[in-house]
């Protein structure tokens, strides 16, 4: 049987794009959630997804925080740089296991901040293990 050129093109193009395509639809939408929630400097839906101990640095300054104490650092944050958006630059997964990270540029009224998000999945959970707000 003899197929078009331009049809076996299309066929090679589906092939070989559609895992990349289902791999971004496929997205975390916790992890979209977590990206929404700081861009508009939304605490409460941010902790919502903080594990029990969350590392949390902001320029330079890192500590280790219980979940309610983490919320209220981050809402010290927001409220001295207040968000008016984030820009998701890169985002992986590690090998060994499902945990993710995100990496992105927070855009708040005292500048840009690049920030760094750790997730561990556990299941349909995710849980932000550490949240880094490093001035760019």
């Amino acid at each position: 049987m003899l197929y078009n050129l331009n049809t076996m093109k299309n066929v090679l193009l589906i092939l070989l794009f559609a895992p990349l395509m289902a791999w971004t639809d496929q997205g975390n939408p916790g992890l979209e959630s977590i990206k929404r929630a700081i861009g508009a400097g939304d605490v409460p839906a941010l902790s919502s997804y903080f594990a029990d101990n969350v590392e949390i640095s902001i320029a330079g300054s890192e500590r280790l925080y219980p979940k309610a104490k983490a919320g209220e650092v981050v809402r010290g944050f927001f409220n001295t740089n207040k968000p008016s958006g984030f820009k998701q630059v890169h985002q992986g997964a590690s090998r060994e296991s499902s945990d993710q990270y995100c990496i992105g540029n927070l855009t708040t009224e005292n500048g840009t901040y690049r920030v760094y998000i750790y997730l561990k999945n556990s299941g349909d959970e995710v849980n932000i293990q550490e949240l880094r707000f490093d001035k760019g």
